[in-house]
């Protein structure tokens, strides 16, 4: 056999396909709308590729050799996968396709904000399942984004990284609340509360999330040379509201996250002396899925969840 070639000509291949198919130049010369002696010329370059005579003259025309045959599946399969790789992608078909989508989002979000995007989830892909991931000081979501363990990251830190792609989701403006009976709640008679009061109070505080950053409540503060008596710190956002209910501790954080235990755990809120900017949360992902059908599909429904829990 002659040596191949660096590269083959995908058309030679298709040609040769053809030419095995149809057992006839001419008829490969129209379909390809190409003159009948440069269709010659390329089974003469396929013989001296391949070593083989490939298609010779029989009593009814052209027939295939052994190898010629052999050779039939082997194009075919090349054209069909070639044309896959460069199929446009269709949307996700999200009723009919079935899919696992990894997201990890802090426990700090409204209450309402995951149920609605599971149930959301639930009808718009029956099929299809929703992994939902903690994040910890101990979770490289970064690398787990990039490595397509996580497909998206829920967050509200101050400077998310630069190099992955994000989209905002809703605001929370920040207060804090306290037990309603609480000697302090008892002992003013309004929503307000001094920056020295504040300040002093016991805090519960979430606990570090990322290395060397304490979230944007403490931070906000550090950068107004302030600093909160933080007594009790907890890997448990959900459970800090019930921690209020038996003890003097004041937990700052949304007013839309605070609103489902305000009247259920007799909580009482306080406008915060410091000037917060509000939560800001976000939807985080890698430049790998930013163009994948499913995955744009999956960003649009925690939008549209997001935008429901505006609207409520």
């Amino acid at each position: 056999m002659a040596n191949l070639p660096n590269h083959l000509d995908l058309h030679l291949i298709r040609i040769l396909y053809l030419l095995l198919s149809e057992k006839n130049v001419s008829r490969v010369a129209l379909k390809l709308n190409q003159p009948q002696p440069s269709i010659s010329a390329s089974l003469r370059k396929l013989r001296e590729l391949t070593g083989d005579q490939l298609l010779v003259r029989g009593g009814r025309g052209m027939v295939a050799t052994p190898h010629g045959e052999s050779l039939m599946k082997p194009a075919k399969r090349i054209l069909d996968e070639t044309e896959l790789l460069f199929e446009r992608k269709l949307p996700f078909a999200s009723q009919q396709e079935s899919r696992t989508f990894h997201i990890a989002t802090p426990d700090s979000l409204d209450i309402q904000f995951l149920p609605g995007v599971v149930e959301r989830f639930r009808r718009e892909s029956p099929k299809s399942r929703i992994v939902i991931h903690s994040l910890g000081a101990q979770v490289d979501y970064i690398r787990q984004l990039s490595d397509g363990d996580l497909d998206l990251v829920i967050a509200n830190w101050d400077e998310p990284p630069q190099h992955l792609h994000l989209s905002k989701l809703f605001e929370d403006p920040i207060v804090c609340a306290m037990r309603a009976d609480s000697p302090y709640a008892k002992r003013t008679g309004s929503d307000d509360m001094t920056l020295e009061d504040y300040l002093s109070l016991p805090h519960v505080a979430p606990s570090q999330m990322l290395s060397g950053y304490h979230g944007v409540i403490d931070a906000h503060l550090e950068r107004q040379n302030l600093r909160r008596n933080v007594v009790v710190e907890s890997a448990y956002f959900g459970l800090m509201p019930y921690m209020l209910t038996q003890t003097d501790l004041v937990l700052t954080t949304g007013k839309q996250y605070l609103r489902y235990y305000e009247k259920s755990l007799q909580l009482k809120t306080f406008a915060v002396p410091v000037k917060f900017p509000p939560l800001r949360f976000y939807q985080l992902w890698h430049e790998r899925v930013h163009h994948a059908p499913e995955h744009k599909w999956l960003r649009d429904q925690i939008t549209n969840a997001a935008k429901a829990l505006i609207v409520k």
